[in-house]
Order: structure tokens, then C-alpha cells, then sequence
């Protein structure tokens, strides 16, 4: 799973899934409309846990361990709930009633700050990170790259267009992009900046020669039923694949492509959105 924002877990109920259904977690920054969600998140996945699952693995920028020892801890925020489910009589019944076997375990977060590069390799998948540029230097985010068996997918984050992004998702067939606003609402505000528009996921994904862009973090300019026609519009002006401005609580399909023929145009005068190094 990729962040972990407001209600994050009442949507996957609505969604029919668990969080015990996830064993690993990237967090891409640490605003709180992208990890707010977080010790809910864990707490419901170890309450209904019976000690036989895969501990979680919780990535992300600077302070993603801090942040996990302040919530879940031994003398964290959520220490005195977790001592209380694992100690109450009510609480060891409840566990066993479930299939659990006391005493009963207390939580465990494998809780990593990482970089740029490779973040974590699986058994079929692997995650690579790299800089996006945000509201640096207050803190780190970072755009992740998923690559499986079935295709490779990446994930912006909150950004503004960036050369380092385009690297990470060359060759990939999907980009997940934030997408605030129209692209005149940004560049009519100088101060705007460390957030992507229309122009700019566009061009973010007809350089990174990726075939399907989902957009994502949308405003409600844009997310309005009247304007995301004209905002689709724009951005088929630069990128010439599949385009699908996403909504809360829906399922989207992407897909594996044959990238031997590609050759995407690339550069500043392009594609003048993208912040280049």
C-alpha cells in the first residue's frame, strides 16, 4: 500500500479488504492528508490479528520510524490501548475467541527510513524510491516505483514535475500522478510550486513513455463533474495514451505493454514543465 490518508481504513472496508491483507506500507511524505490514517491503519491490523501473520513493514522518508515509535511504542501514544488489548481479561478472551493463543503478542512495526534506490525486493515484486520535490527542506518525499511480474507502475506522490521522477518511470507502463488543478491556476500563482497540474503530469508521462495515466490528489476545480472533460482535454494536448482522473472508492485496471518500440520526446522544450537538474 501507498500512503495511508484520512479514513484510509474505513474506505478498504468499504473496498472488502483488511488490513491484514497488507504487509507493506511506502509512505511517499509525511503531510498528514497522506499518513493521518496510519495508527488507525495499525491498530486495527494488530487488534484482529492472531499472532500468526507477517509483521507490517512500514517505509518511508525521514521520521517514519520516529513517527511509528510516537504512536505504537512502549511509551508511545497508543501504548496504553495496547497495553490495555493485551492485558484485560475481556481482551484475552476476544483474542482467543479468534484463534489466538495467550499470552498474547504485542504489536510489532518494522518501521525503516530509506532513500532513494531500492527500498524493498520481494519474492515477486520490487520498489524503488526516488526524490520528489515537495516542500523540501522542511522534510523528504519520495516517489516509489513498483515493478512485478504483471507490469510496473509508479507513483508520484505530491511533486512538482521533476527530471527525477521522468528517470524512475522510463520504461514503466503506468503513472499514478498528483494532479491539483488546471495548469493556468498554478502558473498564475509564483508561489505555487511543489505541486503538478494537468501540463505537468502530462508531461511527466509522454517523457517517461508511459502508456496509462491515473490522476490522483485531485482538486475540486478539476475533480468537478463540469471541468474533467475540459481537464482530460488538456492534457491529451501533450500525452497521447490513456488518461483516467480516478475517484475515491473505485478499482482501475492497468496493464503490462511492450515498450521495444518506444521512443518518447523528451526535453525542455517539450515538455517546459519539468523541473530539470
Amino acid at each position: 500500500m501507498f500512503d495511508c490518508g484520512p479514513a484510509t481504513t474505513y474506505k478498504m472496508s468499504k473496498m472488502e479488504l483488511h488490513p491484514l491483507d497488507i504487509d507493506y506500507l511506502f509512505f511517499t511524505h509525511h503531510h498528514f492528508d497522506h499518513d493521518v490514517d496510519y495508527p488507525c491503519f495499525m491498530m486495527t491490523r494488530w487488534d484482529e490479528s492472531i499472532g500468526k501473520e507477517n509483521p507490517l513493514r512500514a517505509f518511508g522518508p525521514n521520521n517514519t520510524e520516529s513517527i511509528t515509535e510516537r504512536l505504537v511504542g512502549e511509551k508511545g501514544a497508543f501504548a496504553y490501548d495496547i497495553d490495555a488489548r493485551t492485558n484485560h481479561p475481556l481482551s484475552k478472551s476476544t483474542y482467543q475467541l479468534r484463534g489466538g493463543i495467550l499470552p498474547r503478542p504485542r504489536m510489532n512495526v518494522m518501521a525503516r527510513d530509506v532513500g532513494p534506490g531500492t527500498v524493498f525486493t520481494g519474492n515477486d515484486f520490487e520498489v524503488t524510491a526516488a526524490p520528489a520535490e515537495h516542500v523540501e527542506p522542511y522534510h523528504d518525499s519520495l516517489a516509489y516505483r513498483l515493478d512485478t511480474l504483471e507490469g510496473s507502475i509508479v507513483f508520484t506522490g505530491d511533486t512538482e514535475p521533476c527530471e527525477r521522477v521522468v528517470e524512475l518511470a522510463h520504461g514503466a507502463d503506468a503513472l499514478v500522478s498528483m494532479c491539483g488543478n488546471f495548469e493556468s491556476v498554478y502558473d498564475s500563482r509564483p508561489n505555487d510550486i511543489g505541486q503538478t497540474g494537468t501540463l505537468g503530469a502530462a508531461e511527466m508521462a509522454a517523457e517517461a513513455g508511459v502508456k496509462e495515466l491515473f490522476l490522483v490528489h485531485v482538486g475540486p476545480d478539476l475533480s468537478a463533474q463540469k471541468n474533467r472533460d475540459r481537464g482530460i482535454a488538456e492534457i491529451k494536448t501533450v500525452f497521447d495514451g490513456k488518461v483516467v482522473l480516478t475517484d475515491e472508492l473505485e478499482t482501475y485496471d492497468w496493464h503490462k505493454h511492450d515498450h521495444s518500440h518506444d521512443n518518447p520526446v523528451t526535453g525542455p522544450e517539450a515538455h517546459p514543465h519539468i523541473h530539470r537538474h
